[in-house]
């Protein structure tokens, strides 16, 4: 069998980006652009992103910062607290906000500010369930008790399960799934279940944290798992399964805060996204299930139109730059300076 040496794809989406605000924003925008035709934008800013009107002055921002001659859409969610209040989700409805995102208290990033008991939301579901807008889902409890390698699969059982049972008609997304629990647990459930992966819990498991020594850009919330859980997730979007879709979970820091004593979660992979993905699938030998799980599956779960144009991927070997500008300091995207076997044409 001859080596697949060019790649075409309808041109894909994002269904999980972080990309901060002002000057930092609009240094990372530009790298999902040019791959991506929309994204779903995360709402853990400082303050958060709680009402319909921050969404949408959010959404302007961002668009304001996507480089001449590229289409691309921002996709926006609000950020669910213990008080986020019913109203406002038919506000985000007809604003056309995309989703609602559910952070455990504690949880990652910027999530001070999130559900500290998911009964208190159980109004606010209920308008969401009304009203068809998903909850995205940071998957894992935050109890001290709860060993960090287990906390997706604890929340499975102690969350999951009874909030579906609560919101049967609930559409829910698992977020950067990272378990063969979390796997298992979105297969065996129904067509309003899906999950987002990223391409780094693809690629790795938690050996490259510590290879070489404390390696801070592979350390992201929920954690690199064991090589079985790895593979479970390879598994998963190998199979053609529209439960599984694409969501980077790029997340930009500084390079100094990743790398200090405290370092940030997140890793930073937008500018090379669709490379890593095609790497993952090319391992498994799956390229031909990358273009239903980058650009096919997703879409069809939110209910929106199938990107129209392609891009087009190579193999053909380039170096990811060491640095790369973010607003008036630096970060690191994952891999920096190694080289990569194919590259967005």
């Amino acid at each position: 069998m001859s080596l697949v040496t060019t790649l075409t794809l309808t041109r894909p989406d994002d269904w999980h980006l972080h990309v901060r605000d002002g000057a930092a924003m609009r240094s990372v925008v530009p790298h999902s652009a040019r791959q991506f035709g929309r994204a779903i934008v995360m709402p853990n800013l400082k303050p958060p992103i709680t009402t319909a009107a921050q969404a949408i002055a959010y959404r302007e921002r961002i668009r304001a910062a996507v480089p001449a001659g590229l289409r691309f859409e921002p996709l926006m969610t609000l950020y669910l607290t213990d008080t986020l209040a019913p109203d406002e989700i038919e506000r985000a409805k007809h604003a056309g906000v995309t989703a609602v995102k559910l952070y455990p208290a504690g949880a990652t990033t910027h999530s001070d500010a999130g559900v500290t008991d998911i009964r208190r939301t159980h109004a606010t579901l209920d308008a969401m369930q009304r009203h068809g807008l998903p909850l995205l889902v940071h998957g894992e409890v935050t109890d001290p008790d709860v060993d960090v390698f287990d906390r997706e699969a604890v929340f499975i059982d102690r969350v999951m399960r009874p909030l579906r049972k609560d919101f049967p008609e609930l559409r829910i997304v698992v977020e950067h799934l990272s378990t063969r629990e979390g796997v298992h647990y979105v297969t065996d459930s129904d067509a309003h279940t899906a999950a987002t992966i990223t391409a780094h819990h693809l690629l790795y498991n938690r050996n490259a944290i510590f290879r070489g020594g404390l390696r801070a850009h592979y350390y992201c919330l929920p954690v690199l798992k064991r090589e079985e859980h790895r593979l479970a997730l390879v598994a998963a979007v190998t199979s053609g399964s529209p439960r599984f879709f694409l969501g980077t979970d790029s997340a930009p820091h500084a390079a100094h805060l990743k790398e200090h004593a405290l370092g940030c979660a997140g890793c930073y992979t937008a500018l090379s996204a669709l490379e890593l993905y095609a790497e993952a699938f090319d391992a498994a030998g799956a390229l031909d299930k990358l273009e239903g799980f980058a650009s096919f599956h997703g879409a069809d779960f939110y209910g929106l139109p199938r990107n129209q144009g392609t891009v087009t991927l190579q193999r053909q070997q380039w170096s990811l730059p060491e640095s790369l500008p973010f607003g008036e300091t630096e970060l690191k995207p994952l891999r920096a300076g190694e080289t990569l076997a194919w590259r967005l044409a």
